[in-house]
């Protein structure tokens, strides 16, 4: 006679909803297992794809400065003066600066009186440049310059009240600010020889920039 017969069918009954619980829950952790590693599998995938793009941008962008720096070196090299010129610059603006204080006289070619053609090409002409008399034929001599890359010793031109759209005035860059645009230029104005900051009346009036001393 079999002990507690109620007791042994439950207990099998318990067993199998006990092995089919385990069956289920390790079904559903190896699915779930799997499902993670595809997941981090396609993070990856994302993540490498991610990389690789930021690599290219950045590549490129190395690539971009590096040709930029080229460039400006490209023009720095360009615009390069030699050793010579410099000082003779520098030797042009003490001789410039000698002539402060002149008058100013239509027509006049100095020493003793400046128109300001007169005074750009007294003042070339000391150092072997010879330079038309007239302010509007200076505008076509030597080369174009931009007004971020002046520098010490271009000629720097503007209109005047009786030259409407056309050269009137010229003068010489005595120091620039290529950052700004900003410039300071000595000339022969209707009240003299002097040094001006690029403002105010001349603001309206500026027409461009020509380099004499290239080399």
């Amino acid at each position: 006679m079999e002990i507690f017969p109620h007791f042994r069918t439950f207990s099998i009954m318990k067993l199998r909803i006990i092995l089919i619980s385990l069956s289920v829950l390790t079904c559903a952790f190896i699915g779930s297992a799997q499902n993670t590693s595809k997941a981090r599998k396609a993070h990856q995938k994302i993540h490498s794809e991610q990389l690789a793009n930021a690599k290219v941008g950045m590549d490129k962008s190395v690539i971009a400065n590096m040709m930029k720096n080229e460039l400006v070196s490209h023009e720095e090299k360009k615009n390069a003066l030699s050793a010579e010129s410099l000082s003779m610059i520098k030797d042009m603006m003490g001789e410039a600066n000698k002539y402060i204080g002149r008058p100013y006289r239509h027509g006049a070619k100095g020493p003793s009186a400046f128109d300001c053609s007169g005074f750009t090409s007294y003042i070339y002409r000391q150092f072997g440049y010879s330079l038309s008399p007239s302010s509007r034929a200076q505008y076509t001599q030597g080369v174009d310059v931009k007004r971020n890359d002046l520098r010490t010793g271009d000629l720097v031109f503007f209109t005047s009240r009786s030259s409407g759209k056309n050269v009137g005035h010229v003068g010489i860059v005595v120091s620039a600010d290529n950052e700004t645009g900003n410039f300071k230029f000595i000339h022969a104005s209707i009240k003299g020889v002097k040094i001006s900051d690029f403002e105010g009346y001349y603001l309206g009036r500026y027409i461009g920039a020509r380099r004499i001393i290239t080399e």
